[in-house]
């Protein structure tokens, strides 16, 4: 039974609801545009959601975590809300009379108080009255089309959460401080370079610049705050900046330099010029350059580096994701990874992804940080970003990064920690890569 509701509109959903997945019970053109059909597939099976389409091309429905059944009440449930999806985006109506949530009815499909039933008195159609039990505007939800071309029931399933994690980490503040004394002690394998550097590409808001934030966190014993940071629909990076990551107050500088460059953004003509970012993988932007997504550097420009060393170029790119948005990336912003990726590849730089906000997408590692190898959402995301942006699961790597707190949590640290590791490891991969390369040459 194949369902409507595409893949992309049900990760959108359940984005909504955390570590679950949608399994289907009901196809009206299937089982029947009847109550009884509905009620026979679905009676006492929940939480579930329920999607009516229009013939004007609307999807829309309902959650509640209440079953449903035949008896003609109103049931509670304050968790409960209507739902209309246009394009990638989700448009929620809270419940806001509880009370009347969800009513039981013999002859019709899903009932969402008086505000939405789905399957109206055994026929193909909505009943839907606007300021109910849930504060709708039946324009913007259905268009006040109440013709159903397909209803569609589904049971509400959680991820199951792994009893031992399937990635080990030893959880203890000695092994935080061997990893911070490992990164202060790396050499680089090629003798010109002191400092790995490491550029950090990502969509606007996805934490670049407060992944930088909490490494020097980590390094400077308190949270702090010195690349911009925060919420905003455009990049709060303009200039293309490298950070070094100091040992302390007053401390020598740790051996690698993360860059931070613009947002990615999904339109033509905005966040990130690719002919910057090639400009940036070779070397050739100065510190502190001032992007313009309109006009992207020339060789003849005074910020231009024009004979740039192998200290200048990136020895490792990574790509920052936020853990909630992976499954609703827009296709235009995945196209932009694509092709960056390619450039990259070309280029033999070492590709890793950084997961950020993993604590925002799984309630189970909200909970406790050190949850994040046992969440089976968490997993999830991480096989699925490592599809979309081509890398290798062993290359991506979950953190959480300092926000909104004022003190350092050593769990957090310890992900913090195994990113920039995994960063150094990367690079001197590059540099072996590239000194064999040299070697078959001289050779030859």
């Amino acid at each position: 039974m194949n369902s409507v509701l595409t893949t992309s509109q049900q990760k959108t959903i359940c984005s909504q609801l955390g570590s679950v997945k949608l399994h289907l019970l009901y196809k009206a053109s299937i089982h029947g545009f009847t109550g009884a059909a509905f009620h026979q597939r679905c009676d006492t099976r929940c939480p579930t959601v329920s999607v009516g389409y229009n013939v004007s091309g609307y999807v829309f429905g309902g959650y509640t975590i209440q079953p449903f059944n035949k008896s003609g009440n109103y049931v509670h449930d304050d968790q409960a809300f209507l739902f209309t999806l246009i394009g990638e985006k989700l448009l929620k109506y809270p419940v806001t009379v509880p009370a009347k949530a969800v009513r039981m009815v013999r002859n019709s499909g899903p009932c969402f108080g008086d505000s939405l039933s789905l399957v109206y008195g055994d026929k193909a159609l909505v009943s839907s009255i606007q300021g109910s039990s849930y504060n709708i505007n039946a324009v913007e939800m259905h268009d006040n089309d109440l013709n159903l071309t397909e209803c569609e029931v589904y049971q509400v399933e959680a991820i199951p959460e792994f009893e031992k994690p399937w990635r080990p980490v030893v959880w203890e503040n000695k092994k935080r401080t061997e990893m911070m004394e490992s990164i202060k002690v790396y050499t680089s394998t090629a003798s010109s370079v002191t400092h790995a550097r490491v550029l950090l590409i990502g969509p606007v808001g996805a934490g670049k610049s407060s992944f930088f934030n909490s490494i020097n966190s980590v390094f400077r014993g308190h949270v702090s705050n010195q690349a911009s940071a925060g919420c905003s629909t455009t990049s709060l990076t303009t200039q293309f900046r490298t950070y070094s990551v100091k040992a302390g107050q007053a401390g020598k500088s740790l051996p690698i330099t993360l860059c931070d460059t613009m947002g990615l953004e999904e339109n033509m003509g905005a966040g990130l010029d690719m002919d910057d970012i090639i400009s940036i993988l070779k070397g050739h932007l100065l510190d502190s350059y001032q992007f313009n997504p309109s006009a992207p550097l020339l060789s003849e420009a005074s910020g231009y580096r024009k004979s740039p060393g192998l200290k200048d170029k990136i020895h490792c790119v990574v790509y920052v994701i936020d853990a909630c948005k992976v499954s609703i990336m827009p296709t235009k912003l995945e196209q932009k990874l694509e092709a960056i990726r390619r450039k990259v590849n070309l280029m033999g730089i070492p590709q890793l992804v950084l997961m950020t906000k993993v604590d925002e997408a799984c309630p189970l590692v909200s909970q406790d940080i050190r949850n994040i190898y046992r969440s089976g959402y968490i997993k999830k995301m991480m096989q699925e970003v490592s599809i979309r942006v081509g890398v290798p699961m062993s290359c991506v790597v979950p953190v959480k990064n300092y926000s909104e707190e004022f003190e350092l949590d050593p769990n957090c640290d310890i992900l913090l920690l195994t990113a920039i590791i995994q960063m150094l490891r990367s690079a001197d991969s590059y540099f072996d890569e590239l000194s064999d390369r040299l070697n078959n040459i001289e050779i030859k």
